[in-house]
């Protein structure tokens, strides 16, 4: 076995939480709608915990439009639909050209039940460098019940 006495200074260990990119300062985001109850800055702030609901039905898109390039290495998304049986499917892509280009990053598809599984809890870890767009597209129920796209928690390190 080997032994090393750590010295007091050095004892810090590294978190796996990262530091997340503050959104609010460095980035515009677009929204196709919401519900005024629940904006889209309640996923995407670090000090809101609200979520985002859209403020129609179908397809939803949420895109973050970065003022300078941003490294991105991390993107964790979390949903939560205690109500509705649905299967939701979502996108995530970026963009280093402004958006007129994309890639994609995930496709996932989910199956939410009230009686069994809640919540999808996603977390990307990517080397994505002078990242200008990240666009985040979801459906959701692709089995066509009109149900509005929700987004608990956005986050982007």
């Amino acid at each position: 076995m080997r032994k090393r006495l750590l010295d007091p200074a050095q004892k810090h260990v590294a978190s796996d939480d990262p530091t997340w990119l503050d959104l609010d300062s460095l980035a515009d985001v677009e929204v196709t709608s919401e519900d005024p109850a629940h904006p889209i800055e309640a996923a995407l702030l670090l000090n809101r915990s609200s979520g985002w609901r859209a403020g129609g039905l179908g397809e939803q898109t949420i895109r973050l439009l970065f003022s300078a390039p941003q490294r991105v290495r991390r993107i964790r998304l979390n949903f939560v639909e205690p109500g509705i049986e649905r299967t939701q499917e979502y996108v995530l892509r970026w963009s280093q050209d402004g958006g007129k280009t994309f890639r994609d990053i995930a496709r996932q598809q989910w199956n939410f039940s009230p009686q069994g599984s809640t919540s999808e809890a996603e977390d990307h870890h990517v080397d994505l460098s002078s990242v200008t767009v990240l666009e985040l597209c979801i459906i959701p129920d692709i089995g066509g019940n009109r149900v509005p796209a929700t987004l608990d928690q956005m986050r982007v390190a």
